[in-house]
């Protein structure tokens, strides 16, 4: 079945992960052109975020543009609020789709052993607390099952929740999380050749512990 990609090789696809102090871009017309990039940013994520962005998708336009993704949380409140808002910014000014990709389920989906591995995440949350998710990968890398949504669970309940998994890898993520922004974007892409083309509006941070509405 051909694609509406694969008919405007032109079109393209960004993402973006901002839920620690990193940055990461991804861009791709998923053909021959894919380039990304991560910034160590700090506590600048939310004054430079549209200065890397505007000078990271040259020579491409915001027109090139057939669809935005970007990573929902867990994470940090404040960057990930500030991704999911430029992403829906984006989305409504550009009237194209926006996909809101969970952070786990970009981990998971990075790693190396795709064929229907199971994929424990956890990442710390404050109090003590973990965020986790179980992710089974699709046959020949093409998209994920999740077997148990993003929640935030104690440390001990978490770990009563493995012992009832018995094959699993388990992750840890505790750093370089912006290297999976391409992660991101892969993941939006399998969802777009599915046809689905979510509404900027229904892209919402996952903040977990911090619900908060836009």
């Amino acid at each position: 079945m051909t694609t509406e990609l694969e008919i405007q090789p032109t079109k393209y696809g960004l993402s973006l992960h901002t839920t620690t102090p990193e940055l990461g871009l991804a861009i791709s017309n998923f053909a021959e052109d894919t380039r990304c990039d991560v910034w160590n940013l700090e506590r600048n994520v939310s004054s430079l975020l549209h200065e890397y962005l505007i000078n990271f998708i040259k020579p491409q336009t915001w027109a090139d543009l057939a669809f935005i993704a970007v990573a929902k949380g867990p994470g940090g409140f404040t960057g990930t609020r500030i991704g999911v808002v430029t992403a829906r910014t984006l989305g409504q000014q550009l009237n194209i789709p926006v996909f809101a990709i969970s952070t786990l389920a970009a981990i998971a989906y990075s790693q190396q052993n795709k064929n229907d591995s199971i994929i424990a995440v956890q990442m710390p949350a404050q109090r003590g607390q973990v965020f986790a998710a179980i992710y089974q990968h699709m046959p020949d890398a093409s998209g994920l099952i999740s077997l148990l949504p993003d929640t935030v669970f104690t440390p001990e309940a978490w770990q009563e929740k493995l012992a009832s998994n018995t094959t699993y890898q388990l992750i840890e993520a505790k750093s370089n999380l912006a290297a999976t922004v391409t992660s991101v974007l892969q993941l939006a892409y399998l969802d777009w050749q599915q046809g689905k083309r979510p509404h900027w509006s229904d892209a919402l941070p996952y903040y977990g512990q911090h619900p908060v509405d836009l």
